[in-house]
This record gives structure tokens, C-alpha cells and sequence, in this order.
């Protein structure tokens, strides 16, 4: 097991997790897990649960924020905050890195800068941030690192 202390990345999204399991759950890919000696759970299911809350809250501050802006221009917006490139961007900013658990090949071929990695990495935080607390914890954390605290975007 990486050795990192995760208390850093918890200081930065400003939570810390009840359920260290689910952190760790989060920075797992797939590579790591399969070539662990015990069964180990990775990030994807976290991911698909982190990607859909992150849309729901997206849309619903883009949505209390901007009045008068057109479905089509909401989406638009939306689609911006929550593609690959930007929860990538975010991820960096937090250093997610140097916390992904990464198998040997992907680590040789630098999946700790891979935006796909990252971004999924964030996508699974967002999940396990969700399921360890509740929706008022995870929207604070979305808002502050996604949407740089300013929800009209």
C-alpha cells in the first residue's frame, strides 16, 4: 500500500473522512486493485455516484444563479464546469496525483498526470465525500473547489 498520509488532500477539500476506507476507495484505479494480493475495492462505482451528484449540483446552482439565462445556456455552462479537462485542472490544483493509487504500468506511463485519471479520481471523491457525510457537505465541496466559490460561473 502508497504510503502517502491523505490528511493533506483532506485539508485541502476542507473535510475529513469518518470512513478512511472510502478516501482511500476514491484514489484507487482499477491497475492498483487488480494487482493487489487481496481484493481491493477502486474508484469507478464512487466515480458514477460522484459524477451524477456533481451534475445535480452544478445544474442547481447554475440554475438559482443565473435567472435569466435559457436552458441551452445553463447546459452550456454546465457542460463546461463538469467535463474532463476542468475537473482535471481542479484536480491538479489539489495535488490529486501524488494520492492515486496506481497500478505498475499506469504508473509507468504516468497516470498520476493522466487528466482522465484525475478527473475520475475527483468524479470518486465527490462520491465518497456523499456517502460518508451528507448532501450539504458534498455541495460545500463542490462549490469551493469546482466552482471556485463564485456559483454564477
Amino acid at each position: 500500500m502508497k504510503k502517502d498520509n491523505f490528511e493533506s488532500l483532506e485539508k485541502k477539500i476542507n473535510y475529513n473522512f469518518k470512513n478512511k476506507d472510502l478516501l482511500r476507495n476514491a484514489l484507487t484505479h482499477k491497475t492498483y486493485a487488480f494487482e493487489a494480493e487481496i481484493p481491493l475495492e477502486y474508484n469507478e462505482r464512487l466515480e458514477l455516484l460522484g459524477d451524477s451528484i456533481l451534475n445535480f449540483v452544478a445544474a442547481e446552482q447554475l440554475y438559482k444563479s443565473n435567472k435569466y439565462f435559457s436552458e441551452g445556456e445553463l447546459t452550456r455552462r454546465r457542460a463546461i464546469l463538469v467535463n474532463n479537462n476542468s475537473l482535471a485542472d481542479r484536480a491538479k490544483e489539489l495535488d490529486m496525483g501524488k494520492f492515486l493509487l496506481l497500478g505498475k504500468g499506469e504508473k509507468k506511463q504516468n497516470g498520476d498526470t493522466n487528466p482522465k485519471n484525475l478527473a475520475n479520481a475527483l468524479e470518486a471523491l465527490i462520491g465518497a465525500v456523499y456517502l460518508d457525510s451528507n448532501l450539504n457537505k458534498v455541495k460545500k465541496m463542490i462549490l469551493s473547489i469546482v466552482f471556485n466559490d463564485d456559483p454564477q460561473f
